[in-house]
């Protein structure tokens, strides 16, 4: 315990208070000797982190709850899927600095059900860089975080009924499993179609209307 305080750059009281909060997870015990690893000292440097950032030991042990319950990478991945979105990996810390002040553990909890993020270790995975980076500019620009996943819930609902809609078509007229036009065909119809909903929606929204056909 002295040695693993001392890597922290903390006293053995305040690690023992830690552990007793429940910041830490147990150590490893063999008869009367308790094992610390690398694990409990990046989680040591991760509340040092938070409480650098303005985080509560409360709130700490909160997102240090969820975080322990969190689903593990593989599991949110699918390992051997294809994909094309490249995960992230973050400390807490950096979680933390990319959405100041909005990374509650109501939130955190909301992000690890909605499978946009995973534990693995120490470690917090996001499964897209792209939703990732939107999710952050959503947020700078005022829209509360909590807002942002309830949407993204909905968006996934919505998404996946469309690719179900466009797998259905194209494999009804093609004998391979994922026709290469698939996903570009898709894009492109889902995008012009939403290009022309914003026209309609926002020309309702401020009174004016689509020109009318010749």
């Amino acid at each position: 315990m002295e040695e693993l305080a001392k890597e922290a750059g903390i006293s053995v009281r305040t690690l023992r208070f830690y552990r007793e909060r429940g910041l830490i997870p147990p150590p490893r015990r063999e008869g009367r000797i308790a094992w610390y690893d690398d694990r409990h000292l990046a989680r040591l440097r991760t509340v040092t982190g938070l409480l650098e950032r303005g985080h509560t030991l409360n709130g700490i042990a909160d997102l240090a709850a969820t975080f322990d319950s969190g689903r593990d990478v593989a599991e949110v991945l699918g390992l051997g899927e294809p994909t094309e979105e490249t995960p992230v990996r973050l400390s807490p810390e950096q979680l933390a600095d990319y959405f100041e002040g909005e990374s509650t553990p109501e939130n955190l909890a909301a992000a690890l059900d909605l499978g946009y993020l995973a534990v693995d270790g120490e470690e917090i995975v996001h499964i897209s860089r792209r939703l990732l980076d939107v999710s952050a500019e959503l947020v700078r620009e005022g829209v509360p975080l909590a807002t942002v996943l309830a949407a993204g819930r909905r968006v996934r609902e919505h998404a996946d009924a469309l690719a179900e809609l466009f797998v259905e078509v194209l494999r009804a007229h093609s004998t391979e499993q994922e026709p290469p036009q698939l996903r570009p065909l898709a894009r492109a119809v889902v995008d012009a179609e939403l290009s022309m909903a914003f026209d309609r929606k926002l020309r309702r929204a401020d009174g004016t209307h689509p020109p009318k056909a010749d």
